[in-house]
């Protein structure tokens, strides 16, 4: 894909922040807008994260032309928000290989470039390392600066308030910028708060940890213009006094999309000492009419046309396992009306959209608090309740301790379904689910379950339900392979494995959606196949009867191996003392760079003719 640079007579010329810096200020908006169309035309036409980017421009052009990147530090929390910076930060001319095997990583990324400071693909860390940066900044004595770009959502996590509360206590020099697409502010009260954002950032209000609450506060014309709306008034007093009783000063909220006053009010609030909070408001998909009206839909796109108003429509699939559990969920509700469901702010992910409409009165977003989530998911099963919570498997290793020392310990009757596991794909390492399995199966009274297929799935989500204890359900991105569904109280017997075909010498035992490979592999190599099923617990009579009629027992699992499913077979015929080889086939000691699903288990040899090559050293040795 190639883009006209002739197009752009600003942005072309700006291979680093340093070119940047180089243009007159009157210059800023013309950039700003070169940049917009740019990131519109590259996305469009490779696909990729959208309206996140459209918002954060300005913001993007007037931090680096503030600061001195990349010898100032940037953080960008969450990731998505970082085409722009990969733009100006000179990968301007690869963005369209972005998300792509090979090519830009999706979030910003250490390794990538030395203007992205910290590698980041979930969310709420960014006020903790600008916290360490900031520190370290002080004690290296170079008059570094450090600022943090977080946004609402982001800013909803416990992790974000703990950082908030130290900073505040130790008062280091830092700004962190609260980057708001929510909040709604009129033309006039945003004005006038622009003019007192750039006044009380300069030398004469330095002194006044309060001023910026105060001044708004007593300042009659404010009071009159929000008469209308009272939230206005609460936004601007409210958000002050929250975030100063905490340390910080507070600047704000300010239009986000005024580069000139961005860059007014972050030249002085970069000179400013002490911890500094800028509000901003800006608006997802900014500039882009659909996306706009939708930044849902547009948060991530495929290739589309920029004329049409429309992502184009996608090709009719099977259902994704995403979709699998939200049909599972509403069909489950209907009949139980213990049932309650909770997601950390991925409600469309995981395929809850339809519940949290007919079941609004069981749903539960309890925003991006993992932690939270779990423990709270517990109190309602002492309560009595039946919860489920949705989540993706890279998402979950952030409630680890609560899982154990909230849910498990005390032998609670939680589903987690489990969302995202295994190889996900474009995302990239924040985002593989390839631990779970090595996290969870060591867990007491937790049944752990990898079904192979959407059949095996709702199967599994309703045993794990009518459980009295911990149960969890892990299943990948993506589509079935079109089984047909059961009936949705059906069930299975736990610790039951499936044998799908009887060979001899090599039993393959399979656990999760590898199945398919697994069976091409069999049937080549003459083999005996197993879906396993339950991680925990093992089919303990199956693997102890296989192990004495084969010669070679070969553990499939789109998981680490390291301490994952095959680990666990391995304790079980060492403890037992029975004499055959085992061979396990898994992920990796090492974290798993983006790229398509396909094109990531064809490298890693977890596709039928890799298998089969593994299967084949391995007995030939």
């Amino acid at each position: 894909m190639t883009i006209n640079l002739t197009d752009y007579p600003l942005l072309s010329k700006i291979d680093s922040p340093s070119d940047l810096r180089l243009l007159d200020q009157s210059q800023l908006t013309q950039v700003s807008n070169e940049l917009r169309d740019y990131l519109l035309n590259s996305v469009s036409k490779s696909s990729g994260h959208f309206a996140s980017g459209l918002g954060t421009i300005e913001l993007t052009v007037a931090l680096h032309y503030v600061y001195h990147t990349p010898f100032d530090q940037l953080i960008w929390d969450v990731g998505h928000q970082a085409y722009p910076h990969k733009i100006l930060t000179g990968r301007r001319d690869k963005l369209s290989t972005i998300r792509q095997k090979d090519g830009l990583h999706p979030f910003p990324w250490r390794e990538e470039s030395e203007y992205d400071v910290l590698s980041v693909g979930h969310s709420s860390t960014s006020i903790s390392a600008a916290l360490g940066l900031s520190v370290a900044a002080e004690k290296e004595n170079n008059n570094r600066k450090v600022a943090a770009v977080i946004g609402d959502g982001a800013m909803t996590a416990g992790m974000a308030f703990e950082a908030l509360n130290h900073g505040g206590d130790i008062n280091k020099d830092m700004l962190i910028i609260l980057n708001d697409n929510e909040m709604s502010i009129s033309e006039n009260v945003g004005a006038l708060n622009n003019h007192f954002a750039k006044m009380l950032s300069g030398s004469l209000y330095t002194g006044l940890r309060e001023g910026s609450k105060r001044i708004l506060k007593n300042i009659p014309p404010i009071k009159e213009l929000a008469s209308k709306a009272e939230e206005h008034i609460k936004g601007m007093v409210v958000p002050s006094t929250f975030f100063e009783e905490l340390g910080f000063n507070y600047i704000g909220p300010i239009d986000g999309h005024d580069v000139n006053g961005l860059v007014d009010t972050i030249r002085n609030m970069r000179n400013l000492k002490g911890p500094q909070l800028l509000h901003i408001a800006t608006k997802k998909g900014k500039g882009y009419h659909a996306a706009e009206q939708d930044p849902i839909k547009y948060h991530a796109v495929p290739k589309f046309n920029p004329e049409e108003a429309k992502l184009p429509a996608s090709k009719p699939s099977l259902p994704t396992y995403s979709q699998i559990f939200g049909d599972w969920l509403c069909k489950t509700a209907e009949q139980d009306d213990k049932l309650v469901a909770i997601t950390p702010a991925m409600r469309e992910g995981s395929g809850m959209v339809e519940f949290s409409q007919r079941f609004p009165d069981k749903y539960y977003d309890v925003a991006i608090a993992e932690q939270h989530a779990v423990t709270f998911a517990a109190g309602l099963a002492i309560g009595g309740q039946q919860p489920v919570v949705a989540i993706y498997s890279s998402f979950l290793q952030r409630g680890y301790d609560q899982l154990i020392h909230d849910v498990a310990i005390q032998n609670l009757p939680v589903l987690f379904a489990i969302d995202r596991a295994g190889i996900v794909g474009a995302d990239g390492p924040t985002h593989q689910g390839q631990f779970d399995l090595s996290f969870l199966r060591c867990i007491p009274n937790l049944v752990v379950m990898a079904p192979a297929n959407e059949r095996e799935c709702q199967l599994m989500l309703s045993t794990g339900h009518k459980l009295q204890q911990p149960a969890a359900v892990r299943y990948p991105r993506g589509s079935g392979t079109g089984e047909a569904l059961p009936e949705i109280n059906d069930t299975i017997e736990i610790g039951k494995a499936n044998v799908i075909e009887e060979g001899k010498d090599i039993a393959l035992l399979s656990f999760g959606t590898l199945l398919g490979e697994a069976q091409q592999a069999a049937k080549t190599l003459g083999a005996t196949l197993v879906d396993m099923r339950f991680v925990k617990p093992l089919d303990e009579a199956l693997i102890e009867k296989l192990g004495k009629s084969h010669s070679t027992l070969v553990t499939l699992e789109d998981n680490v191996i390291a301490g994952g499913a095959g680990s666990a077979v391995n304790e079980f015929i060492l403890n037992q003392g029975i004499s055959v080889k085992v061979l396990n086939i898994g992920l990796p000691d090492q974290f798993i760079k983006h790229g398509t699903q396909a094109e990531i288990h064809q490298e890693l040899g977890l596709d039928s003719k890799g298998i089969i090559e593994k299967i084949s050293a391995f007995t030939n040795r």
